[in-house]
């Protein structure tokens, strides 16, 4: 019989973080969760690590530029107030170029199906093949502020303005004592407000 996803009436059972509360000395947040496979729970492979492992329910094979979407084996309930955003593994991208393709995938306080991950190869020629079992994605679960949204005609001034993507240029990253010194080179009078960044005179 398939189990019901209905956890209403069930009391969270708290439990230390991985590492053990002596390593730990942020808030702890209570996630309710549940296996719908042989999985092992999410853990951190290191205490203090941000991530919680996710593992694959299925072997897979994924093509070079291929996608597929595959199970963890887990659904959960987060508290309101809270997300888990699904991020890719920093070494499964660097040795095998396998990402999570809407990176950060989102799961929501409010979802309590299979939390799912697509996973995306990038290379142009190696396909890439995953066990069941095998770690391809980490959970992070952070707390949420309500957003109220105040309407006004303008917004308040800021040093970087309106400029968006490259506005902080490119080569090396000046010390603070190069670009305070008027007598160094490339810095101008106006700074990075100055009409011919766009600044408000």
């Amino acid at each position: 019989m398939q189990p019901s996803d209905d956890v209403t009436g069930v009391p969270p059972v708290p439990s230390p973080p991985v590492g053990g509360p002596e390593d730990w000395d942020g808030p702890v947040v209570d996630v309710l969760v549940r296996r719908l496979a042989d999985v092992p729970l999410p853990v951190r492979a290191r205490a203090g690590d941000a991530g919680l492992d996710l593992v694959c329910t299925e072997d897979v094979e994924l093509p070079p530029g291929g996608r597929r979407t595959v199970g963890t084996g887990i659904a959960l309930a987060l508290p309101a107030g809270t997300a888990a955003f699904v991020l890719p593994r920093s070494g499964l991208a660097a040795r095998h170029g396998v990402t999570v393709l809407n990176a950060p995938g989102t799961v929501d306080a409010g979802y309590r199906g299979e939390v799912r991950v697509t996973l995306l190869n990038t290379d142009d020629s190696t396909p890439v093949r995953l066990a069941a079992g095998d770690r391809v994605a980490q959970l992070v679960v952070v707390e949420l502020p309500a957003v109220h949204l105040v309407e006004v005609e303008r917004l308040p001034g800021s040093g970087r303005g309106p400029r968006g993507f490259g506005s902080t240029g490119s080569g090396p990253v000046p010390t603070a004592d190069a670009t305070a010194d008027p007598g160094h080179p490339g810095h101008h009078p106006a700074g990075p407000t100055g009409p011919e960044h766009g600044g408000l005179q």
